[in-house]
């Protein structure tokens, strides 16, 4: 099993304005760190000529990061202790403050690559029923089952 993660954030402002100008600046330089930090499998990328990672599962206000990892530790060294902290440190510079989840972890077969789909529902059951195997968070972890409920929670049927 490898760790799927989904973060979802609402632009404070057009994603060509000068306001998000560092932001995007700092795109290529955070993905490839992100591709060569150990334990990273791969990460969700829009085809060519749409905006950077945003998505319409979510909407266009938002940015949107897929990635698989292979263990959350892997996951939170890269998140915490890497060069990707001072930019997360800005977040709010960028983005506007949300009052529900906007990170979702689960696990997933070593073959499979979620769709934007199948995290958004992961992310909606998360925010509806709260941290369980199918939809956790750093702060609430669970460790990897088998995957005898992957094909559920990702028609959108997540179990407790």
């Amino acid at each position: 099993m490898q760790l799927a993660q989904l973060n979802i954030a609402r632009l404070a402002a057009p994603l060509e304005s000068p306001a998000l100008a560092d932001f995007v600046a700092n795109l290529d330089r955070i993905n490839a760190l992100a591709e060569a930090s150990a334990g990273f499998v791969w990460r969700f990328e829009e085809p060519a000529g749409r905006a950077p990672q945003a998505t319409h599962a979510f909407g266009g206000e938002f940015v949107v990061n897929l990635s698989v990892w292979r263990t959350i530790e892997h996951l939170h060294d890269y998140v915490y202790r890497s060069a990707h902290a001072p930019i997360m440190a800005r977040r709010r510079e960028w983005f506007e403050r949300m009052d529900e989840a906007h990170t979702v972890l689960w696990w997933i077969p070593d073959a499979h690559r979620p769709t934007p789909t199948e995290a958004a529902k992961r992310l909606a059951c998360l925010r509806e029923r709260g941290p369980s195997a199918e939809a956790f968070n750093f702060k609430h972890f669970f460790p990897a089952q088998d995957d005898t409920n992957t094909d559920d929670a990702r028609q959108g049927h997540c179990t407790r």
